[in-house]
């Protein structure tokens, strides 16, 4: 272990700094949570506003309304009422029709096939059920009540036969997230992480501005899929920077905060701002505004030390620590920086020694290749049940604007509750009662009459969705050994893609059963919760290093483990005494190591 003595220690005092063994440690010595911090937390706001516009603009750019009929060209003229007009034109729902989304009392597809001008010179106001029935020929006219505009599906009649396409714009949009991923993550790790920030906000923000002019299905998919080419990335790059700068104590805190309060924030601002402007034109350019800050990002976005450090460049790496030292008011020695200089040359070697390992490394060992499995499982079902309670919500009520933004707040109190509970009641427990409440309060909301308390149940279920997807980010990270980490990080994720890619199609199972949706969500969270237990617990546990150690972590844990109690065990009676510590002297804090140090 590297020591560094104090200098400026007083008179008969021996005084000696903290160990500078890694980046966590130097942070110390310029601050965990300073000024700097500070700054990097309220830089993290337009960035978090674009990720959440990018999410969830395609579901008001593609809103329909639930009401919508055959357009009937000789009636246009004549002065009728749309009630008149269906009356007259529109048969019943088919029995079909009834067990689709949002069902209503006459047919969204079908029109009678007569001669609707003679049939109103003679007098008739009300059809007859025995007419002759032909699908909708002319387009449809839509009812704007509750979404006072017309999106781009109902502009082009994305509706009945054609209501898949709305679904599969979205699947293109996260088919450029895959490619995005690729693409992106190859530039912030060859050229740094500011270059990938401010290129990946630039496609994104003129791709939004080309989905204004799109005026068909395929130039429409060209265009969200380049947008979703930049999702994720567009935030997480800088959120990865900004934790990165934060001491191990404090990450839990700004990660879960930050995104908390600046996601509910965006995603619940949102739909009143699709509302007020009633544009999807002008909606898809509005969204894209945020990214413009990403055009100044290399003025005001530190570059990540750790890619400093990676890429053999550690006198910018120092500069970088020198400000932020400067900044927050700390004084930084020469010899601690000269120790680190050290570690860092130490950090280098071992680096060079474990680049020839593979993310194809986490399946050679049995365990290890297990967990790495269920983590990916974990991660794909968590995102699928996230999307489709997103989705959704287009069920439920007809005012998804406010449904839409009560489900949206719900990561604030999330983001609160894993603040407070997450480092006391650990990974495992609370994200097995996170999916498992989901599970509950997504059958209570089937069970339950239409309504507000319908809607009220399925956002409970959102919360807790929201929960465990918070505490999956950090997760896979934690559990997976450093040696490839990062590799086995960016599989998970792109893995997760496909879910996105999915998830919008879990609402035409209400085609089926109007419950189906639900159904299949809750069944789905009561998986991920028994998943989730099957996973080791990482709080205050020494994180692995070789592939060894992840193949070998959490074996002696015990199942019912829960960090907050203590008379729990924390290892089985069988591997302590394997390891030679069953003895009177054996207590529950054998580790204590921060979980949070990547």
């Amino acid at each position: 272990m590297t020591v560094a003595t104090d200098s400026g220690k007083t008179e008969g005092q021996s005084t000696y700094y903290k160990a500078v063994e890694s980046f966590d440690d130097i942070l110390h010595y310029v601050g965990e949570a300073g000024r700097y911090q500070l700054f990097l937390f309220f830089l993290l706001l337009p960035f978090t506003f674009v990720y959440a516009f990018l999410y969830f603009a395609q579901f008001f750019i593609t809103l329909v309304p639930a009401e919508h009929w055959c357009t009937i060209p000789e009636l246009m003229d004549l002065n009728l009422t749309d009630h008149q007009r269906i009356a007259l034109a529109i048969p019943p729902p088919t029995n079909e029709e009834l067990k689709l989304e949002s069902s209503t009392s006459f047919s969204r597809c079908f029109m009678y096939d007569v001669n609707y001008t003679d049939i109103f010179n003679k007098g008739i106001r009300k059809s007859d059920p025995n007419w002759p029935k032909i699908p909708c020929n002319n387009g449809w006219e839509y009812n704007y009540t509750m979404i006072p505009y017309a999106s781009i599906a109902a502009e082009l009649n994305w509706v009945c036969e054609k209501t898949f396409l709305s679904s599969a714009a979205q699947s293109a949009f996260f088919v450029g997230s895959i490619i995005g991923g690729f693409i992106f993550g190859y530039i912030a790790d060859h050229y740094g992480r500011i270059p990938a920030l401010v290129s990946c906000n630039a496609v994104g923000f003129f791709a939004s501005v080309a989905t204004a002019f799109c005026n068909s299905f395929w130039s429409f998919c060209l265009a969200r899929l380049i947008v979703g080419s930049s999702f994720d990335n567009c935030f997480n790059i800088l959120f990865i920077i900004v934790i990165e700068y934060v001491g191990p104590r404090y990450r839990t805190l700004f990660a879960n905060m930050s995104f908390g309060i600046y996601f509910a924030a965006a995603a619940g601002l949102l739909p009143w701002i699709a509302y007020w402007i009633a544009d999807w034109r002008i909606l898809s350019i509005v969204t894209a505004f945020p990214m413009i800050v990403a055009f100044i990002a290399p003025w005001i976005v530190p570059e990540s030390t750790r890619w400093y450090i990676m890429t053999g460049k550690p006198d910018k790496a120092f500069e970088m620590l020198k400000k932020f030292a400067k900044v927050n008011k700390k004084i930084l020695q020469p010899q601690i920086l000269e120790t680190f200089e050290k570690s860092c040359k130490n950090a280098a070697e071992m680096d060079s020694a474990h680049r020839q390992h593979t993310v194809l490394d986490l399946f050679k060992l049995p365990r290890l290749a297990c967990i790495t499995i269920v983590l990916i499982i974990y991660w794909l079902l968590i995102v699928l049940v996230f999307d489709g309670h997103v989705w959704n919500m287009k069920l439920l009520d007809p005012d998804v604007f406010t449904s839409f933004s009560l489900a949206s707040m719900t990561e604030l109190p999330a983001a609160i509750l894993l603040a407070l509970l997450l480092d006391r009641w650990g990974r495992r427990w609370m994200g097995f009662a996170s999916m498992f409440l989901c599970g509950v309060f997504s059958f209570i909301a089937i069970a339950t009459p239409e309504g507000y308390f319908t809607v009220a149940m399925a956002i409970l279920a959102r919360l807790g969705v929201n929960i465990a997807a918070n505490i999956g980010f950090q997760y896979a990270a934690e559990m997976l050994p450093t040696v490839v980490r990062a590799q086995g990080v960016s599989l998970i994720h792109i893995i997760g893609y496909f879910a996105h890619i999915i998830g919008p199609y879990i609402i035409y199972l209400s085609d089926v059963n109007p419950a189906l949706p639900l159904v299949a969500l809750g069944l789905i969270s009561f998986v991920v919760a028994f998943l989730t237990l099957t996973l080791p617990e990482t709080l205050n546990m020494e994180l692995p290093e070789s592939l060894e150690e992840g193949n070998d972590f959490g074996r002696g844990q015990n199942f019912w483990w829960i960090p907050c109690i203590k008379a729990t065990p924390v290892l089985k009676k069988s591997y302590r005494k394997k390891m030679g510590l069953e003895n009177s002297s054996f207590d529950d804090s054998i580790v204590t190591i921060d979980s949070t140090r990547l």
